[in-house]
């Protein structure tokens, strides 16, 4: 499925918000994008909405604002990753995006040590 103007542009906006936490970029993947740093994948882009890893330090943080988890199809089965929709404030205040972005990398770093203990 080929991505949209409208979708591409808004891609382009939140990589270019997110620039205050370091050199971030985005990549295709299944119909969106994902967004990364230093390599590593922290939040992702899928039907025009922006969705940022957590982990049981943030998640909360993400729950008690009521925002959704990013959830998807398979075989008729729904199933869902550790990515929560980000604040509506992100998308307007670069501020707020460097603290929910920075939030969500601290989760990926987090999971990377993790995986290599």
């Amino acid at each position: 499925m080929p991505i949209s103007k409208q979708n591409r542009a808004f891609v382009t906006y939140v990589v270019e918000l997110m620039q205050t936490i370091g050199p971030v970029t985005a990549k295709t993947m299944f119909g969106g994008h994902g967004i990364y740093l230093d390599g590593m994948m922290f939040a992702l882009i899928a039907d025009g909405n922006l969705y940022l890893k957590v982990d049981s330090q943030i998640e909360n943080d993400f729950s008690e604002r009521g925002l959704p988890e990013f959830t998807y199809l398979r075989n008729g089965k729904e199933f869902s990753l550790r990515y929560f929709q980000a604040p509506e404030e992100t998308l307007e205040d670069s501020d707020a995006m460097n603290l929910w972005a920075n939030k969500s990398f601290g989760a990926t770093l987090r999971a990377a040590a993790a995986r290599k203990q």
